[in-house]
């Protein structure tokens, strides 16, 4: 459909961009308009709306989106290449009850996503609660039995500032083994940064954060042995600041101080110049890293349940699907 008016029932398709080849099909009853990135797949007598874009969203489907994008150095589809794709379809019975057992996959899925869209707010609103705000020494909301007022520190006061060695993947392993029990952690964010396994390790129990990048300044808290790349800075105390809670501090504050000129960075010397508000108390910092550890725990579960969800999901589209 060349026209931008989208009815219910109608597969919305992006056809440009990063996003190119998702597909949805519009539940609304309510009458809207897409712009020039999205086509409308309008469906004809005896052909299920959600058929046609689990279809789209098979194997098959999202090669013939990579085999039909336009060339030119510029990713595209146009409305003839979308035309011409070919699929296959069943009895009109038989396309609304493989949609259905797809939409209940897709319900599940959509149930799991907003459990974990939640956790991950609650936190962030716990964040903001436990650790003060701005120049305030003490937080809103604390822990029986703590009453201290917390103290201003550099992070180059507390911690030794340093960073990783450079790793090629391809001496890293995709599974951890007895060859490669520890983990390599790296600048992406996927894996909580995890890049794979490798038979050394550099490190043991460390805060670490991304120097260059798209995720420059993020920060997060490694326990136990570990190795990291050199986009990672490194954060290491004797002393007991090595801890969940002092890395949420950081990572609360690192964002401000990402340079944005070219390539972002926060370098070792921008890092340890940071000021944060800590607590005195290190049983105090060990409570708050207890609970914020649990929450991301949760978090994790919620994520890895996701994902095998996800996985199921592609499995069926494989095995239900004409490939």
């Amino acid at each position: 459909m060349k026209n931008s008016r989208v009815f219910k029932n109608d597969v919305l398709l992006n056809i440009t961009g990063a996003s190119i080849g998702r597909s949805a099909v519009y539940q609304s009853s309510d009458t809207a308009n897409v712009n020039q990135h999205v086509c409308i797949i309008r469906p004809k007598d005896n052909i299920v709306s959600n058929f046609i874009q689990l279809n789209i969203s098979s194997t098959k489907g999202q090669k013939e989106i990579e085999l039909n994008q336009a060339g030119g150095g510029r990713e595209g589809l146009n409305f003839q290449q979308i035309a011409k794709m070919i699929f296959s379809y069943p009895s009109y019975d038989e396309q609304q009850v493989i949609g259905l057992f797809f939409e209940k996959i897709n319900d599940t899925i959509t149930l799991h996503q907003r459990k974990l869209d939640k956790l991950k707010r609650l936190k962030q609103g716990y964040l903001q609660q436990f650790f003060p705000k701005n120049d305030e020494k003490v937080p809103r909301v604390r822990f029986a039995n703590f009453e201290e007022e917390w103290e201003l520190r550099k992070v180059k006061e507390i911690f030794e500032v340093t960073r990783g060695q450079v790793l090629a993947v391809t001496k890293t392993s995709e599974e951890k083994s007895d060859m490669a029990p520890f983990p390599v952690y790296s600048s992406q964010t996927k894996n909580n940064g995890l890049m794979g396994y490798y038979k050394d390790y550099l490190f043991d129990t460390a805060i670490t954060w991304t120097t260059d990048g798209a995720n420059a300044g993020t920060v997060n808290y490694r326990n136990g042995k570990f190795y990291s790349t050199n986009v990672n800075g490194v954060l290491l105390s004797d002393k007991g600041y090595t801890n969940k809670a002092i890395a949420e501090i950081i990572n609360l504050e690192a964002w401000k101080w990402v340079s944005h000129v070219g390539n972002p960075k926060l370098m070792n010397n921008v890092m340890g110049n940071i000021s944060i508000v800590i607590p005195k108390s290190f049983k105090e910092q060990d409570r708050l890293s207890r609970f914020f550890k649990q929450i991301d725990n949760t978090i994790t579960l919620h994520q890895s349940k996701l994902d095998k969800l996800k996985s199921i999901k592609q499995a069926f589209l494989q095995k239900m699907f004409i490939q």
